[in-house]
């Protein structure tokens, strides 16, 4: 088992197909077809705000930065190291528990990679990538944390002062998924969706129980090119089977939240 769960994944539909999926408004500039997310670049985030007058909440889909800069951070460098929150730890560590408390998100995916060490006919060991996707249904909704972090050099009436960022939470992966990595991200299903972004629930207890439970999705696994490897490269080669006659796997993803 290699890597750092869900540090690559797949995002291609556009913005106005993710927001009419979660029923959200579009809050961003819209970002373009991702086959090849990476940590500290723009993504997609779906939350819940709730305006302090009037109370009502409204659905918003923001851009966002992967890797989660909290409030009290110097600077931005922190969060290249905050991708995923572990959900063993989120409501106590300081980098995680008030976004925990307050600021949920679910983080829109197609689908994501994994690496695996392989070994080939002259005996040399590679990173070969495999990619896991849903075997049915259009996506996955990992659940998320987002935070927003005041950029000192900025006027305090700047509305481009605060820098959104998200983290997506990991947990114990069992079963087949489990023999690819020990981790894996939490994915929501569709019920869960509400509840965990609902901005008035702020009791740890109560967060926590919406993450009890859940039946994990069935997903399509496949190997894909190692040319995923490379950050910055893109396109809808690298999603496509490595060999051309190969039957994507089905497994049960399993996890312990």
């Amino acid at each position: 088992m290699l890597g750092s769960v869900c540090g690559r994944y797949a995002s291609t539909r556009s913005s106005d197909d993710v927001a009419d999926f979660y029923v959200a408004a579009v809050k961003g500039a819209g970002l373009g077809a991702q086959y090849n997310v990476a940590p500290t670049t723009s993504i997609y985030a779906v939350v819940d705000r709730q305006d302090k007058e009037s109370g009502a909440i409204e659905r918003q889909l923001h851009d966002v930065r992967w890797g989660l800069v909290p409030s009290w951070a110097k600077d931005t460098k922190i969060g290249s190291r905050l991708i995923n929150a572990r959900v063993e730890t989120i409501a106590e560590k300081p980098s995680w528990r008030t976004a925990y408390r307050r600021r949920r998100a679910v983080i829109p995916a197609d689908g994501y990679y994994e690496w695996v060490a392989e070994t080939d006919e002259a005996g040399n060991t590679f990173k070969q990538p495999y990619y896991l996707h849903p075997a049915a249904g259009t996506g996955l909704s990992f659940a998320g944390l987002y935070e927003w972090w005041p950029d000192p050099e900025k006027d305090k009436d700047d509305p481009d002062r605060w820098l959104w960022s998200a983290a997506i939470i990991t947990c114990e992966a069992t079963g087949p998924a489990g023999e690819i990595h020990d981790r894996t991200p939490v994915i929501l299903p569709a019920d869960r969706i509400d509840a965990w972004l609902d901005p008035t629930c702020q009791d740890p207890a109560a967060i926590a129980e919406v993450l009890e439970g859940i039946r994990p999705p069935l997903l399509g696994i496949r190997a894909v090119s190692r040319e995923v490897n490379r950050v910055g490269t893109n396109g809808p080669q690298l999603i496509a089977p490595l060999r051309v006659d190969e039957v994507d796997q089905t497994i049960q993803l399993s996890h312990v939240a």
